[in-house]
């Protein structure tokens, strides 16, 4: 294929794992990352430099508008990178030690079980409010937003944060080793567990994502995994999808947020599984 139309593909590809990673809050590298080993067959440790990249590019361009929006909670964010950040560095570390094919298995199970749990919560009534722990009334952690779906603002406590703070040590981890931001396990893990609401969870996740990947990036950089004709037709693609993806959030209610979150994950997570058993 010539460079040219390779790169023309790469851009599209991006384009759409863009606009999925912003209306999700997983950072298109969620997306990327299978179509770049599945469609395009590039190596595993590639895809995922390149991933690396075009997360930072996402959540800059997501987290600018959600911010501005005031959809994103800062506040929790930051508490939360704490966690995110030190799993990234040991994630990115681990990374080079495994096989590819294992790389396949372990994305393909951290996917099953982010669709599960959006799954079960669509046909789940909403639990009465959580009132907020003491660590989130210590830290000030509830908030309120503007939903335009139902033209209402929305208020909510926080709660169960030592969990929560946990999993965004688990999800920074999974980011650091697989390059996809970690907002399939973020955006359930403040949406089932915290409370938060989904539109919230998702912008918050967004504006997370860019600080973590920037946290492994130097690894990967250093270990020569990124490679810039890959890494930027995908960094260029994602950015212009995540302006398409962000304007599109805000107008769709949590329920099909939900389902749409589901549907995606587990078409990637059977594809990954394929890979990982050499099917």
């Amino acid at each position: 294929m010539p460079p040219l139309l390779y790169f023309g593909f790469l851009f599209l590809a991006a384009v759409v794992a863009g606009a999925f990673g912003a209306l999700l809050g997983l950072g298109g590298g969620i997306i990327i990352v299978p179509a770049l080993t599945l469609l395009f067959h590039i190596d595993i440790h590639y895809a995922i430099g390149a991933s690396i990249v075009s997360v930072i590019a996402t959540s800059s361009g997501a987290a600018a508008t959600y911010v501005k929006e005031h959809l994103a909670d800062m506040r929790l964010g930051m508490f939360l990178e704490a966690a995110t950040t030190t799993g990234a560095i040991i994630g990115a570390f681990i990374a080079v030690y495994i096989a590819g094919r294992v790389l396949f298995l372990i994305f393909g199970v951290m996917l099953i079980y982010g669709a599960v749990m959006m799954f079960r919560k669509r046909f789940m009534s909403e639990p009465p409010p959580a009132p907020p722990d003491a660590l989130a009334r210590r830290l000030r952690l509830s908030g309120r937003y503007y939903d335009a779906a139902i033209d209402q603002i929305i208020a909510y406590d926080v709660t169960a944060v030592p969990i929560g703070f946990s999993l965004a040590m688990v999800a920074g981890g999974v980011s650091g080793m697989l390059g996809i931001g970690g907002g399939a396990l973020k955006v359930p893990a403040m949406d089932l567990f915290m409370r938060v609401p989904m539109k919230v969870s998702t912008a918050t996740s967004n504006f997370m994502i860019g600080v973590t990947a920037a946290t492994s990036a130097g690894v990967y950089f250093a270990r020569g995994d990124i490679d810039p004709f890959i890494a930027a037709p995908v960094a260029m693609g994602v950015l212009a999808g995540t302006v398409i993806g962000t304007r599109v959030m805000q107008r769709l209610r949590s329920e099909g947020l939900r389902l749409i979150f589901a549907v995606v994950l587990v078409v990637f997570a059977v594809q990954m599984f394929l890979k990982g058993f050499g099917v």
